[in-house]
């Protein structure tokens, strides 16, 4: 027979259960599946901008890049050196988090956001003190783009 005091601890330990489940998702923050060379040292520092926005990055070393972009879809004119696949999107290249955020909470209807090529004033390629003069754009399955953020 399940007593008053019972009930209370019971019901107790489902609240601190779920509430700790809440605070370690919280602290997990939002997984990124990455894919890159394992040479690249520019591609390392992208996802160490990444992760410190709260990104739980997983990272995957691959040799081929070409192979893996036709075979998830990155339209060749926007393809640079990485590929991310974060929230149903894909990233393509030295997208800044704060724009992959603003992806996230917004949720257009597009493939993905990319940074074509690898401009020297974006996150993984700035000098320090040097960041910004960039594009990123938005861009369909069928390889068109619209604007999406100037830095």
């Amino acid at each position: 027979m399940l007593t008053r005091r019972g009930f209370v601890l019971g019901a107790a330990g489902f609240v601190l259960v779920g509430a700790r489940a809440s605070w370690m998702h919280a602290q997990a923050g939002t997984p990124i599946t990455i894919y890159k060379s394992r040479t690249c040292g520019c591609c390392t520092k992208w996802v160490d901008h990444v992760k410190a926005a709260d990104f739980a990055a997983r990272v995957h070393d691959e040799e081929e890049m070409d192979q893996l972009k036709d075979e998830l879809g990155v339209p060749g004119a926007v393809r640079s050196c990485h590929t991310a696949l974060v929230g149903g999107y894909l990233i393509e290249g030295h997208v800044p988090a704060s724009d992959i955020r603003r992806l996230l909470t917004e949720r257009p209807k597009v493939a993905g956001l990319a940074v074509p090529g690898m401009p020297a004033g974006s996150p993984g390629m700035a000098e320090p003190g040097k960041e910004g003069d960039y594009k990123v754009v938005a861009f369909q399955s069928d390889g068109s783009t619209s604007p999406f953020a100037s830095h």
